[in-house]
């Protein structure tokens, strides 16, 4: 009789925690994500004051993140709004731009598709990639037992993983927090070479007559993507849309080579 008794107790319990799990979804309120955006007619986004060649102050080449942001709005059938939010240009830590679902709908400025970024914010589907190089006046690259000038402030690349290497190779590291701190490092000597990611490396090794290499795995390349808030699936659903037709009919490559070739 007592095990008859449990066993109907323990049936009522599995009915009554699956009515609880569906009143729950039924009372969650609707993603309203898309329709907001589409009521104010704008998609804005938090970029960095500057961060070439994805974000740049020039209105006639504004950077590859701001244009494929004007192609997504317009394809979303909204107008595109940046947000400058200086502290993305000055920490790596996503945590601390202090941005909020209130100031963008879009997050991007250089993000990665890693577990750190993921720990925040969903993510679109990529639009390149970028990874640790190093920078030199010489031939020689990276040296072991060097001075290295480190720029990582790359938001989600694996700091930790760069650490591992350069403790292993004997390396004396200092950060440096601009790519012009880091140019003047290797310009001067304080540094034997730089470390920073292959976007910015592109234009320091251009502008001060740098060579570029890779560093060995396992440290390769991470996806670049913009940023969205959990949750907005009505609006990721769009954006991911939009960037498929951006894809397909060539403006993607096209826009990518402009500032990445």
């Amino acid at each position: 009789m007592a095990r008859r008794l449990f066993e109907i107790a323990t049936q009522y319990a599995w009915l009554i925690g699956g009515l609880a799990l569906l009143l729950a979804v039924y009372l969650l309120p609707p993603d309203t994500s898309l329709s907001e955006i589409r009521r104010q007619g704008q998609l804005t986004a938090c970029l960095p004051v500057a961060r070439p060649p994805l974000v740049t102050d020039d209105p006639a080449r504004p950077g590859l993140e701001a244009e494929l942001l004007q192609m997504i709005a317009a394809e979303i059938g909204v107008r595109f709004r940046p947000v400058t939010v200086p502290a993305m240009g000055e920490d790596f830590d996503l945590s601390l731009w202090r941005i909020s679902r209130a100031q963008c709908a879009i997050v991007g400025g250089g993000t990665l598709d890693t577990p750190a970024t993921r720990a925040l914010l969903d993510v679109t589907p990529p639009f390149g990639d970028t990874g640790w190089v190093v920078l030199s006046g010489q031939a020689q690259g990276l040296l072991p037992s060097g001075k290295g000038a480190v720029l990582a402030n790359v938001p989600g690349a694996d700091r930790l993983a760069l650490s591992r290497f350069l403790r292993a190779q004997e390396i004396t590291t200092q950060l440096v927090r601009s790519p012009d701190e880091l140019a003047e490092a290797i310009r001067s000597g304080a540094a034997d070479f730089g470390i920073a990611d292959a976007l910015y490396a592109r234009q320091l090794a251009t502008d001060n007559g740098f060579l570029v290499s890779d560093l060995p795995p396992p440290l390769g390349r991470d996806p670049l993507v913009f940023g969205l808030w959990k949750g907005d699936l009505t609006l990721k659903r769009a954006i991911v849309s939009a960037f498929a037709r951006i894809r397909d009919d060539g403006r993607l490559a096209a826009v990518s080579a402009r500032y990445l070739d």
